[in-house]
């Protein structure tokens, strides 16, 4: 396993390999892929952000290729791939963003650290206006477990920002 898997001109074999890829599969990526990128610009700020969603979404449908096929509607549910990966890009650049707000009490930065659920359920109920169901079928989890997510990350919201405002106290 250790040895050199270089070809004589310094090429890589693994690299110059073409996967087998199920020709249905290439036609799915050849009549959507427009139109998954379309949608994932309007949602991203980047047209490398927008090609970074689309290709993971690809990815994620071909690892589940197999089932995907014996769904009754292989549209929908490649649609709701992408629409998930999309999601989970904008929640995660979100996060990045709150992290670098300031706010008076640590609000922005004690959100920023929330657990990825608990951040996730909070910002789909209370800034993107998601009912719980929905949210549910986004995490893929039950509207028991959303609930009890944003239950946690108000938790944590509430500890941070009084242990902030009693610090903050403290040095004055």
């Amino acid at each position: 396993m250790t040895e050199d898997v270089h070809a004589q001109d310094g090429s890589s074999p693994v690299a110059a390999a073409v996967l087998p890829l199920p020709l249905e599969f290439e036609a799915l990526y050849l009549s959507n892929q427009d139109l998954y990128h379309r949608y994932a610009l309007a949602h991203l700020d980047s047209n490398e952000a927008a090609e970074a969603a689309v290709h993971r979404a690809f990815l994620e449908i071909l690892n589940h290729w197999d089932e995907l096929l014996e769904e009754s509607n292989l549209q929908q549910q490649t649609w709701s791939i992408l629409r998930r990966v999309v999601i989970a890009q904008r929640l995660d650049g979100f996060r990045y963003e709150l992290g670098a707000l300031r706010s008076d009490i640590g609000l922005f930065r004690a959100l920023s650290c929330l657990p990825p659920r608990q951040f996730d359920a909070l910002v789909l109920r209370h800034v993107v206006k998601y009912d719980t169901e929905k949210i549910g079928w986004y995490m893929g989890v039950t509207s028991s477990t959303v609930d009890y997510h944003c239950r946690k990350a108000k938790e944590r919201l509430e500890l941070a920002v009084s242990a902030y405002i009693k610090t903050q106290g403290d040095s004055k």
